[in-house]
C-alpha cells in the first residue's frame, strides 16, 4: 500500500495517470451513446439471439479484440479495431515489400510515415466497416433501425459517426502515449475487456451456492474455491511465461587505446520464450470461427434436401451439419484444430519479427559476438535455432491458456463469460497490458530514488 501511495507523490506521475484515467473515462462513457437510428428495444432483443449461435460467436470474438460488444451500433461501435488491423496489415507487407521495409529501417522518420499510412488506412477500413454494419443493421435479419430512418443519408450519417468515432478513440491513444502512461491502444482494448468483468462476477454470484451440493444450475462453494485458485494459478504461470527469457550471453571485442584496455564486457541478449504475444490466438480463433459459421450457413441452405432414403441431397445435406457441428467450440476437432493454428501461427507470427540475420549484423556492427560463433552467418542460424526452440515452448504454452476457458466451461458447467476469464485471449492482453504499464510506472519512480513496485526494499 505504501508503494501504491508513492505512485501519487510525484506530481509528474501523478497527472500522467490522471490524464489516461479521464480519456479512459470518455471512452467507455462514448461507448453507450447510441447511434441516432437504432430502436434499442429490437437492438437487446437481437443480442439476446445471437449470444448463443455461430454469427454471436464471430461478433463477440471481433468485438473483444476492438474493445467493443456484439451489438456494434453505437458512436465507438467499431472500437479500435480498424487501426489494429490497419496496423497488422502494414505490419506484415513490411516483411514482403522493399520500399515499406527500408522505411521500417530509417528510424524515427520512417516510423512516422508508416504511421501516417496506417492512419489513411484505419479511415478506409472505418468506411467500410461501417458501411456494412449499417446495412446489416438495416436488413430484415437483423431489423433494429427505426422504421422513419432507413434512407441513404441517415445511413451516411451513421458511417461517418462511427467511422469519426474510430479516428478519435484513435487519436485518444496517441494522446496516452505522448501524456499519459502505458500504451494507449492497448489501455483502450484491456478497458473493454475489464468492462465485462462485473457482468461474470454478478453471474457468477447470482449462481453460487454456500451448499458442498447445490441445485441444479448453481455452483457450491467447492466449485468457487477451485475456479478462484485456478484464477491465480493461470495468472501467475502467464506472468511467469510472458516475463521469461533466453539469455544468449554475448562479448564485446577488446580495445587497446594506449595502455588501456577498453571493451571485453560480457553481456546477454534476452530472447522471449513469448516472442509471438497474443497474435497467434486472435488469428487462430478468428480464422476457427469461418468454418462453423459457412458450414452451418450451408447446413440451413440444404436442410430442406434431407430425407429418409440415402439420395445425394440427403447425404451433402448430413454431411455438412455433422461438420458444423464438428467445428462448434468445446469439440474434439476444434481443439485439435486451434492448437495447430496456435502453433502455425506462433513460427509464422516469429518468423516475420525476429530476424536473426539483422540481429547478427548489428551484432557485429557493435563489435560483439556470440562465444564459440563466428560473427555474421553463423551467429545468424544459431539465433535462428534457439528462436525455433523457444518457440515451440511459448505455443505450447500458448496452446494451454487457450484451452483452459474450453475445459473450465465444459468440466464445471459455468458460463462463457465467466470461463473466458480463466485463459484466452483476454486474460493475456490484460496481463500483458498491465505488465507493461507497472514497468512504466517502475521507471518514473526510480528515476526519481522511489522504490519500485516490483522492487524489494
Amino acid at each position: 500500500m505504501d508503494k501504491l501511495l508513492t505512485i501519487f507523490k510525484v506530481p509528474e506521475l501523478r497527472r500522467k495517470i490522471l490524464f489516461t484515467a479521464a480519456l479512459l473515462a470518455i471512452y467507455r462513457i462514448g461507448f453507450y451513446v447510441p447511434l441516432p437510428i437504432i430502436n434499442q428495444a429490437q437492438l437487446k432483443n437481437w443480442e439476446e439471439q445471437q449470444s448463443s449461435n455461430t454469427a454471436g460467436k464471430l461478433f463477440g470474438t471481433v468485438a473483444m479484440f476492438g474493445g467493443t460488444q456484439i451489438g456494434m451500433s453505437t458512436i465507438f461501435g467499431l472500437g479500435i479495431m480498424p487501426y489494429i488491423s490497419a496496423s497488422i496489415i502494414f505490419q506484415l507487407l513490411g516483411s514482403v515489400v522493399p520500399s515499406l521495409e527500408a522505411m521500417m529501417k530509417e528510424g524515427e522518420s520512417g516510423r512516422k510515415r508508416i504511421n501516417e499510412y496506417t492512419r489513411y488506412a484505419t479511415v478506409i477500413l472505418c468506411a467500410v466497416q461501417s458501411a456494412f454494419w449499417v446495412q446489416y443493421m438495416m436488413s430484415p435479419q437483423m431489423n433494429v433501425v427505426l422504421p422513419d430512418y432507413r434512407g441513404f443519408s441517415n445511413g451516411l450519417v451513421c458511417v461517418c459517426i462511427m467511422t469519426a468515432g474510430t479516428i478519435f478513440l484513435m487519436w485518444i491513444g496517441e494522446q496516452i502515449d505522448e501524456y499519459g502512461i502505458g500504451n494507449g491502444i492497448s489501455l483502450l482494448i484491456m478497458a473493454g475487456i475489464l468492462a465485462r468483468l462485473p457482468v461474470a462476477l454478478k453471474g457468477l454470484w447470482d449462481n453460487s451456492s454456500s451448499k458442498l451440493v447445490p441445485e441444479t444450475g448453481k455452483y457450491g462453494i467447492t466449485t468457487i474455491l477451485m475456479l478462484i485458485g485456478l484464477f491465480i494459478a493461470v495468472v501467475v504461470g502467464v506472468i511467469a511465461i510472458t516475463e521469461s527469457q533466453r539469455r544468449i550471453p554475448t562479448q564485446s571485442a577488446k580495445h587497446v587505446r594506449g595502455r588501456r584496455v577498453f571493451g571485453g564486457a560480457k553481456q546477454f541478449l534476452p530472447l522471449k520464450v513469448n516472442q509471438a504475444g497474443v497474435m497467434p490466438i486472435i488469428f487462430a480463433s478468428s480464422l476457427l470461427i469461418f468454418p462453423s459459421f459457412v458450414l452451418g450457413s450451408l447446413a440451413k441452405v440444404t436442410a430442406g434436401l434431407r430425407s429418409e432414403s440415402w439420395s445425394p441431397g440427403s447425404l451433402l445435406a448430413t454431411f455438412f451439419d455433422e461438420t458444423s457441428r464438428a467445428f462448434q467450440r468445446q469439440s474434439y476437432v476444434y481443439t485439435v484444430c486451434y492448437i495447430i493454428l496456435i502453433y502455425f501461427f506462433c513460427y509464422f507470427w516469429t518468423a516475420i519479427t525476429f530476424n536473426p540475420k539483422d540481429m547478427a549484423e548489428n551484432l557485429k556492427d557493435y563489435g560483439s559476438f556470440i562465444p564459440g560463433y563466428r560473427p555474421g552467418r553463423r551467429t545468424a542460424d544459431y539465433l535462428e535455432k534457439v528462436m525455433m526452440r523457444i518457440t515451440y515452448v511459448g505455443a505450447a504454452f500458448l496452446s494451454l491458456v487457450a484451452v483452459i476457458p474450453q475445459v473450465v466451461q465444459g468440466y464445471f458447467e459455468v458460463d462463457w463469460t465467466v470461463a473466458s476469464f480463466l485463459g484466452g485471449t483476454g486474460l493475456l492482453i490484460v496481463i500483458s497490458v498491465c505488465l507493461d504499464l507497472v514497468q512504466k510506472i517502475d521507471s518514473h519512480l526510480v528515476m526519481r530514488n522511489y522504490t519500485g513496485l516490483v522492487n524489494r526494499r
